[in-house]
Parts: C-alpha cells; sequence; structure tokens
C-alpha cells in the first residue's frame, strides 16, 4: 500500500506529513511516560518482523498479491505509542533504503499504514479482547483487528488519490476495498498466528498490555529467537513470495496510471536488491537480511534513547537520605 511518487498533489502530500509527523511526535511523548527501559530489546524484535513479514508476498487473486502489514499486530503486541514508532521506522526504512513508496508521499503513507493502521487495530482489538480476555478471544481479536485496518488503511489511502485529483473517488475506493478486503484475510491469518504462538511461548508479553513488566521482559535468548525467526522469514519466505503486483499497484494498473521512476537514498538497496548481484534470489535474501537487522538495530536504540533510565536505582538512596535527615 505504498504510494508511489508522482500521484499526490504538495497540499495532500504535505498536509498529511504534518498530520503524521504530529502523530509520531505525541507517540515519542507517551513511549517516554509509560514504557521501561528493559522492553526496548521488544520493539527492535517486533520492527525486525515487521519488516521481514512484509517482504513476504502472497497470491491473494489472478496476477495480484498482497502482505502484511502488522500495524494491528504491532498494537496488540506493544501498545499505541510503541507500534505507530514502529511502524513508522519501518516506513521510512523501506522509503529511502529500498525505494518503497515515494518520498514525497512518506507522510501520506506513514498516516495510512502507521497511523490509522495501528489506531484502527489497535482500538478494535482491545475492544474485542475485553477486560480478562480468554486466549482464543485474544486470538480472534487480532484477526479481525489485522482485517479492518487493511481495510481502513486502503480507504484512506483511496481518500488521499481522490483529493489530490488523481482519480475519483466512487471508482477508486471500491476497488481498494475489494483488493485489500482479500488481503486482510491473509493479514487476519498471520496475525492470529503470531499472537498464538505468543501465547504459547510468552504469553506474559500479551497479558502485560501496553506496559511491559519487568518479568515479561524479553531475556537475550527470546530476543536472539525472535530475531532469528525474523531473519528465517526475510531469508528464506521473501525470495519465494508470489512476484505479482500488490494490490495498490494492480489498482493503479488497472486505472491506466503509471508511478514514476523510483530515486532511492542507497540506490544499491532498490526493489529489495544489491547491486553486482547476479542471482535475484540471493539478492532479495541479503537485502532482506541487512535491512532486518538494521531495524531491529534502529528501533533498540530509538526506544532506549527515548525512554529514560527508571528512577527505581536512585530510590534506595533518596530513601536512606530521608530517614537521616
Amino acid at each position: 500500500m505504498h504510494i508511489p511518487d508522482g500521484f499526490l498533489s504538495a497540499r495532500v502530500a504535505f498536509g498529511y506529513a504534518a498530520v503524521s509527523a504530529l502523530a509520531v511526535g505525541a507517540a515519542c511523548y507517551r513511549l517516554r511516560a509509560q514504557r521501561e527501559r528493559g522492553a526496548s530489546a521488544l520493539l527492535g524484535v517486533s520492527a525486525a518482523f515487521v519488516f521481514a513479514a512484509q517482504l513476504v508476498n502472497f497470491p491473494v487473486a489472478v496476477g495480484t498479491s498482497g502482505h502484511l502489514i502488522g500495524s494491528a499486530l504491532a498494537g496488540a503486541l506493544l501498545g499505541l505509542p510503541a507500534a505507530l514508532l514502529v511502524m513508522t521506522a519501518v516506513i521510512i526504512v523501506q522509503c529511502f533504503v529500498f525505494a518503497d513508496g515515494g518520498v514525497f508521499a512518506l507522510g501520506a503513507n506513514v498516516f495510512n499504514m502507521a497511523l490509522v493502521g495501528c489506531v484502527v487495530g489497535y482500538c478494535c482489538y482491545r475492544l474485542l479482547c475485553g477486560a480478562a480476555p480468554s486466549p482464543t478471544r485474544r486470538v480472534a481479536s487480532v484477526a479481525f483487528s489485522g482485517w479492518c485496518a487493511a481495510v481502513a488503511g486502503a480507504a484512506s489511502c483511496a481518500a488521499q488519490l481522490s483529493l489530490a485529483g488523481v482519480v475519483r473517488l466512487p471508482v477508486v475506493l471500491p476497488a481498494m476495498l475489494g483488493v485489500h478486503g482479500l488481503i486482510g484475510v491473509g493479514e487476519a491469518v498471520v496475525s492470529a498466528l503470531v499472537v498464538a504462538s505468543i501465547l504459547r511461548f510468552r504469553p506474559e508479553l500479551l497479558e502485560a498490555g501496553p506496559s511491559v513488566a519487568p518479568s515479561a521482559r524479553p531475556g537475550s535468548v527470546a530476543v536472539a529467537a525472535g530475531l532469528g525467526l525474523s531473519l528465517a522469514v526475510a531469508g528464506v519466505l521473501a525470495p519465494l513470495g508470489y512476484s505479482a503486483p500488490d494490490g495498490l499497484s494492480r489498482v493503479l494498473l488497472a486505472l491506466g496510471l503509471h508511478p514514476s521512476v523510483p530515486s532511492p537514498l542507497l540506490a544499491s538497496l532498490a526493489e529489495y536488491g544489491l547491486s553486482g548481484v547476479v542471482s535475484g534470489v540471493l539478492a532479495t535474501l541479503l537485502a532482506g537480511c541487512l535491512g532486518t537487522l538494521f531495524l531491529f538495530g534502529l528501533c533498540w536504540l530509538l526506544a532506549l534513547a527515548l525512554v529514560p533510565r527508571s528512577p527505581r536505582s536512585s530510590e534506595p538512596a533518596r530513601v536512606a537520605v530521608e530517614s537521616s535527615g
């Protein structure tokens, strides 16, 4: 659902960029207030997995593919502020490093997949889960939330194209909702499988909710396992993915609209390939693994920078001083 350059007007692009920047800034502020510093690795693992899973395209119709967006899944695991930060980081790296989505349309893409996707997915998940959900209810909730997030993001994308004067809303909206309604089914299945696996092996990560308790912090073994799984997805499954155009690309082609030529910051990784590597499969494998590792480190460091150190270590000293006085 990455909008390429050449479709959005300056008014629409900058307007959505401003809204997205405000939302990401608010998420960073909330993240400083509510999260534990020890949970920073969870953000890195989540970003790595979302990026890797987005590389795996699956067929949804003849000549059309889809892939996981991951906003509802991130919201269920991390809470809304952290999920928005993770999704924004993934979209920015995809844009500047891999030429996936236009630089001019970056704010609109963040709005659709990060802001709309995370807000709709997280709110649906929390509403359906209730106060004390069973594991089955959690899995069903994240599946439905993933479908809702995919469809909501597609509707927002259609509205942006209409506002920019590219195509009329009654034409593009049914096309976007139709194909992304099918993609949302794949989103629901993948999200449900991931949450079911977490409930089986690390249920405390979901039970703790948006604020991860010390006992729920992923240890080094869990972090290594999560990163290893993400690398396996990027290195093994991504090269085997369905190579047909994704939902947005198929809709644009059907409407006779063609994107401009991308101009990535790092041309050697454009379109998830590596210059100088003859084999396309090997290039996709290497580019996917490099992107997975980069996002893991980036989001881990961002979380460490945003979340202040816990004051618990200074609490005993403060109490001792007060008691002596």
